[in-house]
């Protein structure tokens, strides 16, 4: 606790990020305001409902549960407080054709045994491949990322210098991967979390094998009643600490004297404040708050950095079960490398998308009436396309062909709910910059100090947190940024 250095400190935004450095903040008794631009807080981790469905509108995948467990644990509690967390058997199911697909056990012998049905000795081989992916978590998550990245410096020490050819930062994923694989589905099963939340294979470290090891080893896991749960959980947190919330407010701009933010105002009001932690979309608190001169990137810089996909989104309540699809799908029945290649390269819509189908009414009754189907569509797409409506409902016949193709139910016909989001409602929501879903891509020169800084460059007690800085797009590590951030406003207080 710093006594007798009680100050007022801001926080933009509700996401994760936001909720997080909030309720940190305020348990060290710092006085918290935090101001959400939209009706509900949580972010893109948003929700709603109609005739009786219940959609999460963002992530959807629980992965590495002991960084929400430690998160709770800084406040006396265990996440079975606040929701009863499921570990989803199969994991997911993988999708190449009609009769071509496969489901991920829960168990990781299991796997190793599918992985030998498929391709000959390749369960021993994941289970070496995992052995490396599991030293690369352990230092991954105990030395590098709840670091700030101020400099190199931070990262050196006896476990990182010791195991750093381990860690392979030089080395690319996807060689990486083929070292050890040949069947293609096996190469697509290894490499979506990269494609989906980050970037080309070839261009992201094989340090970001930790991901396998978190997929197979820890599991996917759901919390009953959906990720809005975890919202009301990190928000139960911060009101409790004393956290002022405040949604439906947009900040309009920080006043800065003597490179220090004075003030802020919402509205007609002006606020006196000692620091700031900006936990909406970087980009945006720069270039709509700050005057130029105070500014930490150009907008050469932003249009120069690599950017994760952003998203076409469906949410569909289905009258009736459909047969054939498991909580989690991956609909791999095209070209990985040519769909890449339209989100990375040559920036457009999909020829033939890959896309994934989440259908938590599998295993969750609370989110459709009985005997009906909650189902979440989405295609990673490259960010700042434009998408009319017509683009849309383009991509949505596509998409729902090969569903009814593979699973033999007729979906349109039975559609009761239907909405879509793609890049435009980024950009409106969350002002998202080129209407981003992800933030960065995880390649080399986009990880932990080659992120944009988590202390502005120019404003003395300005923060900032969330995916576009340190560590990176997701829900944990959204989560462990806003305990970074917390910590370095805490720093900057005592100084």
């Amino acid at each position: 606790m710093i006594k007798n250095l009680k100050k007022d400190i801001l926080v933009i935004g509700s996401g994760f990020a936001g909720l997080s450095a909030a309720a940190l903040l305020a348990r060290q008794g710092q006085r918290v305001i935090l101001h959400e631009k939209n009706s509900s807080l949580g972010g893109r981790a948003s929700t709603f409902s109609e005739k009786n469905f219940l959609f999460d509108m963002g992530p959807s995948w629980y992965w590495m549960p002991e960084v929400f467990e430690r998160y709770y644990q800084l406040f006396g509690y265990t996440t079975s407080d606040f929701y009863e967390l499921k570990k989803l058997d199969p994991a997911f199911r993988i999708i190449f054709g009609k009769n071509d697909f496969f489901d991920i056990p829960s168990n990781f012998d299991s796997i190793c045994v599918l992985f030998d049905n498929i391709e000959s000795g390749a369960g021993n081989r994941l289970r070496e491949f995992i052995k490396g992916a599991e030293f690369k978590y352990r230092v991954g998550m105990e030395n590098l990322i709840y670091k700030p990245g101020h400099s190199l410096f931070e990262f050196i020490n006896a476990d990182v210098l010791s195991g750093i050819f381990r860690l392979q930062v030089f080395t690319s994923f996807s060689s990486h991967v083929r070292k050890y694989f040949r069947d293609p589905r096996l190469l697509a099963l290894m490499e979506f979390p990269v494609l989906f939340l980050g970037a080309k294979p070839a261009d992201t470290p094989a340090l970001y094998s930790l991901m396998n090891y978190a997929c197979f080893k820890l599991g996917t896991w759901y919390p009953m009643g959906g990720f809005g749960k975890i919202i009301e959980a990190f928000t139960k947190i911060a009101t409790e600490k004393g956290v002022e919330l405040y949604p439906n407010s947009s900040i309009n701009e920080l006043n800065i004297v003597n490179d220090k933010v004075k003030e802020f105002t919402y509205g007609n009001t002006r606020v006196p404040i000692d620091a700031v932690v900006g936990a909406a979309d970087y980009h945006h608190i720069e270039r709509e708050l700050l005057p130029f001169s105070h500014r930490s990137y150009s907008e050469k810089y932003w249009n120069s950095r690599t950017f994760a996909p952003s998203a076409l989104i469906f949410y569909l309540g289905i009258k009736g079960k459909v047969e054939n699809l498991q909580h989690h799908n991956l609909f791999f029945d095209a070209s990985f490398e040519r769909h890449a290649n339209e989100i990375y390269a040559d920036q457009k819509w999909p020829q033939s998308p890959l896309f994934y189908v989440c259908c938590p009414s599998k295993t969750d009754k609370s989110v459709a009436p009985e005997g009906d189907e909650n189902i979440f569509i989405l295609m990673p797409i490259a960010p700042g396309l434009a998408d009319a409506e017509d683009t849309r409902e383009k991509y949505f016949d596509i998409i729902i062909t090969r569903i009814e193709k593979f699973t033999g139910a007729k979906i349109r016909e039975n559609i009761i709910v239907k909405k879509s989001y793609s890049v435009s409602d980024f950009s409106r929501d969350y002002n998202a910059y080129k209407g981003n879903a992800y933030g960065l891509a995880n390649t080399l020169m986009q990880t932990a100090l080659f992120k944009p800084k988590v202390k502005s460059k120019k404003i003395d007690n300005l923060f900032f947190s969330g995916q576009l800085t340190v560590p990176g797009p997701g829900v944990p590590p959204s989560i462990i940024s806003g305990q970074i951030t917390a910590n370095e406003v805490l720093k900057y207080l005592k100084s």
